[in-house]
């Protein structure tokens, strides 16, 4: 068995080929990124994360969100290993909440062993290859040397690595999650009036997690040291899947030295059943890359509520739910790289960020109106605005959807011109005005627009007409800008700027 795990990891193949794929969710990611002085940023290593979504049956669905580190090796394969111990007979619509944790519990149990199996024989050449090369080896040549450190190296990148998981089950209505790490579930559920209620499933598996520290203290190992360090071994969570070097040799890492007993482990806290009878809204995974990332951007107090009103946002105007996946993600990788550039308080915290992963499923959640047509035949133009908070002092910006349409609009499946003045939209059609749209609903906070409006321009009863180079009148006044650039860099330095 374990032979033909390596053989399939290494031909690229997978045991879950013939699964169909869930089709009520949608995926979004971005690769790691360090910013350089001149705000540029690049790529430090390939993308590391993993997610899977299949539908299998009796009502089951599963869905998983990994953050692999020192490679993505972990993560593929326990996306891959997790999916062929959960979705192929393993569960079925007869089993009890205790039977489904158990079988959730063997599973991740599963992966790592299996892991483990499919680097034996690298960890054997390894542990070979390093007795070869022991100071008192005087039969060793200078180039038999250096061939050997290679392939060390070589076997090292092979081996090493872990991952964090977060996993969503949905057996016959009922909800489930499983992890180990940082990842994060998100379950929002939208009431009639438009609210949405976030709760937050289970919390992340890290040195400041009190019930780890007591756990790790259990196994003799010290807390208050583990909390002053921040991180076991590199990472900050106190479990993950895979890492062989803190699962076999924790007793040679000086941290953890003293547990009688190994200290990182696999085996992941379960939530569940919660029911989703009746639940409109919609659940989210969460890599720690993407949560990070925002936290540092704006803070942790309101990340949650953050992300729900960017998805709730995207989800009134996207026509996919893999499109709004991607624009939420987008917008976090904005906000973290706006705040870089910013050089205020938190810039130092966003010079860089790892691979950001979101998984989006939705609970009978009402499509974007006119999701077929979300343009009406024009095209979309992201803007970003700042919108304040009432209950935190940090700054939140939103994406909006600047719609531009077309010369002829698209109503009902014709073309048609449009005439309609400004103030009178109907279902179907679209002013051929440049219109702001959006929708952002938030739990135990509000959103609303700072200011008086005063930057905008006040329009008229009749629809902008474009002048002979195609162009409108902008609807935000920049003037004011202009004057203070140019009593900031001198009257040389606003030659050029404004409107031409």
């Amino acid at each position: 068995m374990a032979a033909q795990r390596r053989n399939l990891i290494q031909s690229h193949q997978s045991w879950t080929d013939d699964l169909p794929l869930c089709q009520l969710c949608g995926v979004g990611t971005a690769t790691n990124c360090v910013y350089g002085a001149d705000g540029k940023g690049t790529q430090s290593h390939p993308n590391e994360d993993g997610h899977l979504r299949f539908r299998g049956e009796d009502g089951c669905f599963l869905y998983g969100v990994f953050n692999g580190y020192d490679g993505g090796r972990v993560a593929s394969f326990a996306s891959q290993c997790l999916t062929a111990e959960l979705l192929l007979g393993q569960l079925n619509a007869r089993h009890s909440d205790s039977d489904v944790r158990r079988i959730l519990t063997q599973a991740f149990d599963v992966v790592e062993k299996s892991f483990f199996e499919t680097i034996d024989d690298a960890l054997a050449e390894k542990a070979h290859l390093s007795n070869y090369l022991l100071p008192h080896n005087e039969n060793v040549s200078f180039h038999q040397n250096q061939k050997v450190q290679e392939r060390l190296k070589e076997l090292e990148q092979e081996v090493s690595g872990g991952a964090t998981a977060v996993v969503a089950l949905i057996l016959q209505e009922k909800l489930y999650i499983a992890g180990v790490g940082s990842n994060r579930a998100l379950l929002c559920r939208s009431s009639s009036d438009g609210q949405n209620q976030v709760l937050q499933i289970g919390r992340p598996h890290s040195t400041d997690n009190e019930e780890e520290l007591q756990r790790l203290s259990a196994l003799g190992v010290d807390p208050a040291r583990v909390r002053q360090a921040g991180q076991v071994a590199g990472q900050s969570s106190t479990r993950r899947l895979g890492d062989y070097r803190v699962k076999f040799n924790y007793n040679e890492i000086e941290l953890l030295s003293a547990a009688e007993a190994r200290p990182v482990i696999a085996e992941p806290e379960i939530h569940g059943s919660q029911s989703l009878v009746g639940v409109t809204g919609f659940l989210l995974l969460l890599s720690e890359g993407l949560i990070n990332a925002l936290e540092a951007a704006h803070g942790p107090e309101q990340a949650n509520q953050e992300l729900v009103a960017m998805v709730a946002a995207e989800l009134a105007l996207q026509p996919g739910l893999q499109a709004v996946a991607q624009a939420v993600v987008e917008r976090v990788k904005r906000l973290h790289r706006d705040v870089f550039a910013s050089g205020r308080q938190r810039a130092s915290d966003c010079s860089q960020h790892e691979d950001m992963t979101l998984l989006l499923r939705t609970l009978d959640y009402p499509p974007a109106a006119g999701e077929a047509t979300p343009t009406q035949g024009g095209r979309i133009y992201p803007v970003s605005v700042p919108y304040s908070n009432s209950q935190s002092t940090s700054k939140t910006s939103v994406t909006l959807s600047l719609v531009m349409p077309s010369q002829n609009t698209l109503t009902n499946g014709t073309s048609t011109a449009s005439t309609l003045e400004e103030g009178t939209p109907t279902p179907g059609s679209q002013s051929p005005s440049a219109t702001l749209q959006s929708s952002i609903t938030q739990t135990q906070s509000s959103s609303s627009s700072s200011g008086d409006g005063s930057l905008f321009r006040q329009r008229g009863s009749q629809a902008a007409q474009p002048d002979e180079t195609g162009r409108v009148p902008p609807y935000v006044d920049f003037s004011h800008f202009y004057r203070l650039w140019g009593g900031d860099q001198g009257e040389g330095g606003q030659a050029g700027l404004g409107p031409q």
